[in-house]
């Protein structure tokens, strides 16, 4: 994965549950999914210190420091500081460590966060380093974030570097502006959401940029139309009608809804691995069966003969 030889595992396992999203998951649990996934071959975690404020970085160190794989490659993110909190204050992480986050993109908000990520995780460098959803500061993450990040894959502190968002018209940008290796893009490659082709996936593409898929499900609406939501918020009428037309072509060759939500997007040459964020081992246990289970091709041409997804299209 990436320019710089990263090798990890298809399927990565991201950590923002463990901080608490939306809902708590007690340290046991926590502890035994990380057990459980470095048991079942996984090789790449995310993590980031918005999750749970601090918290998934703290849990994924505290296991690494009596279970650390060699060949395990972890990432996290800057863009956002972690300061004591006066009050408290809301917040989609439930049982969150005591900090408030503050968004920082320049040069020393980039080190000052890879310092205190790296002491919570209790190593000495880390794998791979994202620029945080810089949606509302993008000219200042590329003039000042960028670079600074650039610096530290020169410096050895980290071995690669890109940019983690869900939305893919800023991270085209800095694909074809800057010199990153990976791009961690969430909820628009999936089977509800095909933008990302439009514009970040050839670019990619082009450029020789790994791509990882995240937030294959749209945050549920496809597993459960009539419950689940879309990017966590309540789905619109036109979206749920097309999740239960996706879920009907799905069931007819009797594959999981939740096996082809998760493998979709590897069918894009541009994307290397797939993050799927359990809760616990039972779901670790689920995203694998899902993840290994075999998907008839004559099942993606009938979604794409039906026009439910648009034909993957590679970079000219």
């Amino acid at each position: 994965m990436g320019k710089h030889g990263l090798r990890v595992s298809r399927l990565g396992v991201g950590t923002a549950a463990l901080g608490g999203l939306f809902r708590s998951v007690p340290e046991s649990a926590s502890d035994e999914l990380l057990r459980a996934a470095f048991q079942a071959g996984i090789r790449y975690l995310d993590t980031a210190p918005l999750y749970g404020h601090g918290r998934s970085e703290r849990r994924v160190g505290r296991v690494l420091a009596d279970d650390h794989p060699g060949d395990l490659v972890i990432s996290t993110k800057v863009g956002r500081l972690l300061r004591p909190a006066t009050e408290a204050a809301e917040s989609i992480f439930e049982d969150r460590d005591p900090y408030d986050v503050v968004f920082d993109f320049s040069a020393d908000g980039v080190r000052r966060s890879l310092t205190d990520s790296l002491a919570r995780l209790g190593v000495e460098r880390v794998d791979l380093l994202y620029i945080h959803d810089p949606d509302d500061h993008a000219e200042q993450a590329l003039r000042e974030a960028y670079p600074a990040l650039a610096q530290l894959r020169e410096e050895g502190v980290v071995g690669a570097i890109g940019i983690g968002m869900n939305q893919s018209r800023v991270p085209t940008r800095f694909v074809e502006e800057a010199d990153i290796d990976v791009v961690l893009i969430a909820g628009r490659y999936t089977l509800l959401d095909q933008s990302a082709q439009a514009d970040l996936l050839p670019a990619a593409q082009r450029r020789g940029v790994s791509v990882v898929a995240a937030g294959v499900y749209n945050s549920g609406v496809l597993l459960d139309p009539v419950a689940g939501t879309y990017d966590y918020a309540a789905a619109a009428d036109d979206i749920r009608q097309r999740a239960q037309e996706v879920r009907e072509v799905v069931a007819a060759y009797g594959v999981p809804v939740a096996a082809a939500g998760l493998q979709f997007p590897l069918r894009h040459p541009a994307v290397d691995v797939i993050l799927a964020g359990p809760r616990n081992s039972e779901e670790l246990q689920e995203n694998i069966a899902a993840f290994n289970y075999p998907v008839p091709e004559e099942l993606w041409q009938e979604l794409e003969q039906r026009g439910l997804v648009a034909p993957v299209t590679a970079a000219g």
